[in-house]
């Protein structure tokens, strides 16, 4: 089986659209690989696993799932799909079956970016540019960060709340990509998911967006888990 054969398809994370991958689907592209981007409503974690089932839904062959952040809890639900053969982890959560993405939060000390995150008036939340540039995307410039939070869409305020009812991790090999400056997303949790899933890993010395600041990195690791699946 080809490399190309396989769909590598690229869930975002909260806060975010599928444009938050645009340098690692450059060089995914580059290797020949077919690369869908989705683009989940952050509403509900139902609603992004329907639009992410959606998408794996008009796709022959074998798929790599990735998930950056809450990306990750999506992929855990929406990988079950018989098509999805391996997960990528990016910084993410990878809840167990039962379990909700505000169970792992609560399980350890906040990061500083919980902070900016706030009720916009209308049951949904966002984050402050401020912490955008302070917390989520600190190794990226000023610019780039803020023009990741004017892309921001807002999140459901109990998206966080929902639970897994099938953990997809636990009968798929795992990749998991972990951000050591991560200033959104426990770097605790992460080492500890990493471990948890018995996933093959890759430390970067990378802010929660590693893959617009390290997109190289990231690339490699959807490459290999991609390679993998087509051995």
């Amino acid at each position: 089986m080809a490399a190309a054969s396989v769909t590598i398809v690229l869930v975002h994370g909260a806060w975010a659209d599928g444009s938050s991958w645009r340098h690692v689907i450059r060089r995914l592209q580059a290797d020949g690989l077919n690369v869908v981007a989705v683009q989940n409503p952050t509403t509900s974690l139902a609603d992004d696993v329907a639009a992410t089932r959606l998408a794996l839904a008009a796709i022959e062959g074998p798929v790599v799932l990735a998930g950056h952040s809450w990306g990750g809890t999506v992929i855990t639900e929406a990988g079950n799909d018989p098509k999805v053969k391996a997960l990528v982890y990016v910084a993410a959560f990878a809840p167990d079956a039962g379990q909700s993405t505000g169970d792992q939060v609560g399980a350890h000390a906040p990061p500083p970016g919980l902070s900016g995150v706030h009720d916009d008036g209308t049951g949904h939340l966002k984050m402050s540019v401020e912490s955008w540039i302070a917390n989520v995307a600190q190794d990226l410039p000023e610019a780039e960060a803020r023009l990741l939070a004017a892309l921001q869409p807002p999140l459901g305020l109990a998206t966080f709340s929902d639970k897994v009812s099938q953990a997809a991790w636990k009968d798929r090999p795992s990749w998991f990509v972990v951000s050591t400056q991560d200033r959104a997303v426990s770097v605790e949790l992460q080492r500890e998911l990493a471990q948890r899933l018995d996933a093959r890993t890759t430390e970067l010395d990378a802010s929660h967006m590693s893959l617009v600041s390290h997109p190289d990195a990231v690339a490699a690791v959807i490459r290999e888990a991609a390679a993998t699946v087509t051995a």
